[in-house]
This record gives structure tokens, sequence and C-alpha cells, in this order.
């Protein structure tokens, strides 16, 4: 058996292949994911990727990941606000589901804050990523998500494909988070969102704007939690000193103990590698922008780099690998 496809590529091969019955997930600009036939694939919108050649943006290519098919026939849904919760529990028993969200919509937000609760949640495999659109677009175009099967084209919904496995095979999730915990102030937030004006620096209640400010923070630096020996990065998206506002990539939870992230050189771009090809990884657009990838390699893995990364929970500034591993 051939391995599977996962590169870049044309819009006329990846419409040969949907039109071959091929299981397929796609990322690329939404001008041509518009271009593709009906079929069995789910895809988002994102023109930057890293390659083989190294990290680029574009418009004229899609990057198109093949899903093999081993044990079943998998199935596309598309999950709403009121439907969301439910998708591990309409995931194969054993498998994995593949999740693409549209940035900023709803959706996003609510997988972000609610999806470590959802049912059967680190029971079953969940990977995926989450569309953006090119910088040069931002405000103007809506990130989005398609469901390949009826071709619908989506700004407020997440699209899933579940895949079932064997008994002989089971899904693995990476994460690879070049980040760690510095040893600075533990900060501790009064509530869930993707904004603060308020944290606690060591117990004591401060405007978490003016102390990035008063310790001339790098930004870039996301928060950091220690999620029992695994960091999760919270990136900053911006700071509003006007109005005491700290805004996030992904939200802050009110029951969890950051602190911002140990200094890295930013001009090092560390990334995940891999003796044998895993099936799909993804990596954040944030690594893309501040470790200067263009034209230049990130690991020896490829895939598009993203408005965020999901490994169950929503991430940033992390790379996501999903390998299938045999018994």
């Amino acid at each position: 058996m051939n391995a599977p496809t996962n590169r870049l590529m044309s819009v006329d091969d990846a419409a040969t292949l949907i039109r071959r019955g091929a299981w397929l997930m796609i990322a690329g600009d939404e001008t041509l994911l518009r271009r593709l036939p009906a079929g069995h694939w789910i895809g988002g919108t994102i023109p930057y990727f890293m390659a083989d050649e190294g990290g680029l943006a574009s418009r004229a290519l899609l990057f198109v990941t093949e899903i093999p098919v081993m044990a079943g026939v998998p199935e596309i849904r598309s999950y709403d606000l009121t439907s969301l919760e439910h998708l591990c529990e309409d995931a194969p028993a054993n498998g994995f589901s593949l999740i693409i969200i549209p940035a900023f919509s709803a959706v996003h937000s609510l997988y972000a804050r609610k999806a470590p609760t959802f049912p059967d949640m680190f029971i079953k495999p969940v990977a995926g990523w989450v569309a953006g659109t090119h910088l040069d677009d931002a405000g103007r175009l809506s990130p989005t998500v398609v469901a390949g099967p009826r071709l619908a084209f989506d700004t407020e919904r997440a699209v899933v494909l579940h895949v079932p496995l064997p008994d002989s095979a089971y899904a693995r999730i990476d994460i690879f988070n070049a980040l760690q915990q510095g040893d600075g102030d533990t900060l501790r937030f009064p509530e869930t969102g993707f904004s603060a004006e308020r944290c606690q620096v060591n117990g004591v209640e401060t405007q978490f704007a003016a102390y990035l400010k008063a310790r001339a923070a790098d930004t870039r630096l996301p928060l950091v939690a220690d999620y029992g020996g695994a960091s999760v990065n919270v990136s900053i998206k911006g700071v509003d000193e006007t109005a005491g506002r700290v805004d996030f990539y992904a939200p802050v939870f009110d029951d969890v103990d950051y602190r911002l992230a140990a200094p890295v050189s930013f001009g090092d771009p560390t990334g995940a590698e891999a003796e044998v090809p895993p099936l799909w990884s993804c990596n954040c657009i944030l690594n893309y922008l501040y470790h200067g990838l263009e034209g230049r390699r990130c690991g020896s893995l490829a895939g598009p780099m993203t408005f965020g990364e999901i490994a169950y929970l929503l991430l940033n500034q992390t790379q996501v690998v999903l390998s299938i591993e045999h018994v």
C-alpha cells in the first residue's frame, strides 16, 4: 500500500483525488476550495504552509492530506453551538476525529472554553486546526470551513471527519511545544475568557496590561500553563493600554496557574522531527511569523500553518502531529 498523500498540490491534482473517491483534508485559499468538486473531503481556509521547500504563503496551491480507509467508511459531520459537545460521542469507538473550526466564530470560542468538559473527550482522539485567512485579508474575509459532500461553506460551524480504525491500529497525537514556563511570577485570572483586565500576580490583584508594560514583556511570548508536565500556551493577541485589556488567541481559565514563557531566540526555527512520516501535522501561524519561517524549514514535518492547533484542546504556538500506530 502506497503512503497516503500529504503535500502541496494544484487544484487540478486535488480534484483528481476527489473524483477517485479519496477521503481528504484540504487547506488552502477559499477561491481554490470553491473550485473543487463535491466528494469525501473536509477543508478550511489558510494560505500558509510548511512544505518540503520551507515555509510559504500561496494562493495557488492546496495542502492535501489523504486519510486511509482501514475499517469501515468514515463520516463527515458539521457541528454548531447546540451539537458541538457531542462530537466525541459521535466518533468511532476506535479511531480518530479530524476537526476544522473557523477562527473567531462562536464555535471557536465554545470549543476553546468547553472542550475539556465534552463527553468522551480525552478518551477518543481529536486533532485538527483553526481556519484563518491571509493576514492581508484580516477583518475583510471570514475564515471558512467546508463540508465536501455538499460543498457547504460555513463561517459559523465546525466540520469533522470521523475515521474508524481496526483493532490492530490506534491514533496517536503528539504535541511539540518549543516554549516552556519561565521562572517568573505566577499569574491567575478571575474568569475564563479570551481577554482579561485583571489578574492575580503571586496572589496580589493587578491590572494585567499595566503589569506587562511595567515588565516590558515581549508579547510574542505566550502565557504557559503546566498540565501535569505538558506545557500549554495561551498566546497574546494584543494589549490595549487605554482600555486596560489584554486579548488572547485562546482562553485563559480561572482555575489554572500561568507564567510567561521563558525567553527563546525567535530566529531559531525549531520544530518536530519524525523518523517515519506521520499521517498529518499542523503548525501555528505565530511560529511562522515570529520565527521568520518563509523559505525556511521548521523540523521535518509539513502541513498548514494555522490560526490555532487542536490536540483535544485548543492550542497556540504549537505543532500537532497525528500518527497511526499498529499493534
